[in-house]
Parts: structure tokens; C-alpha cells; sequence
């Protein structure tokens, strides 16, 4: 699996990646893809829309089920990547280049992880 240092992740498997101190981008990691199975579609919120820090935003679905993706921080989204609408696949393809979402006014990142700790916590929960 790959976790790229320079992101933060979550322990519900989205990945965080500061485009300056009060704006991120956000996605599902590797490991959510690939336990995902092949995505077949994604559901985004509407720009505007403010999001909370642990609460359901998108949902993508998988020839398995469908999933829900949470936030990872509380703000507004001022940008969704629509290009995942036409093509929800990209996600299981490039997973760090196909973001949900860009979210500004972040706040509540306390919970974020760094890549160790993520990889740890994954290693974790693969265990049990």
C-alpha cells in the first residue's frame, strides 16, 4: 500500500492534503480502494455545502456496496472533482490524484493522522 508522507489521513480511510493553512483537498486512500473493490460510481456534495468533521459527505459504490465517505475536517466545499461523476473508476486507478473534494475554513484536524501513523493503524486493523 502506499501513503505519501506529505498527506494526513483519518481512521474511516479518507486522505487530507493541505493546499495552503485553511484549505485541503480531500480523497479515499489506497487502502480504501482496494477493499472497496472497483467503483462503479460516486455521489459529491454541492459546492457551498458545509461539511462537519466525522460526518458523512459523499458516498461512492462499488460492485460490493455502497459506502459512505466522511469528512475528515469540518468547513465549506468550494470545489468538487466532477470529473469523478464520468468516471468513478479513476479512483481505484490513481486514488491520491482523484480527490472528492476542496474544502476551505478548515477546522476540528486534531483527529488527522500522519502517514506512520495511518499505516500503523491500518496494520492494526487488518490484524483482528
Amino acid at each position: 500500500m502506499n501513503y505519501p508522507t506529505e498527506l494526513k489521513y483519518t481512521k474511516s480511510h479518507e486522505w487530507v492534503k493541505y493546499l495552503s493553512e485553511t484549505t485541503v483537498e480531500v480523497g479515499l486512500t489506497d487502502y480504501a480502494q482496494s477493499e472497496l473493490g472497483d467503483l462503479v460510481f460516486v455521489n459529491l456534495p454541492e459546492v457551498g455545502d458545509d461539511v462537519t468533521a466525522g460526518d458523512a459527505f459523499a458516498d461512492v459504490e462499488s460492485v460490493k456496496a455502497v459506502s459512505d465517505v466522511y469528512a475528515p475536517v469540518t468547513g465549506t466545499v468550494f470545489e468538487t472533482n466532477e470529473t469523478l461523476l464520468d468516471s468513478p473508476e479513476s479512483i481505484n486507478g490513481d486514488p491520491y490524484g482523484a480527490w472528492f473534494v476542496r474544502i476551505e475554513n478548515v477546522s476540528a484536524t486534531e483527529e488527522l493522522l500522519n502517514a506512520a501513523e495511518y499505516e500503523k493503524f491500518v496494520a492494526e486493523e487488518s490484524n483482528k
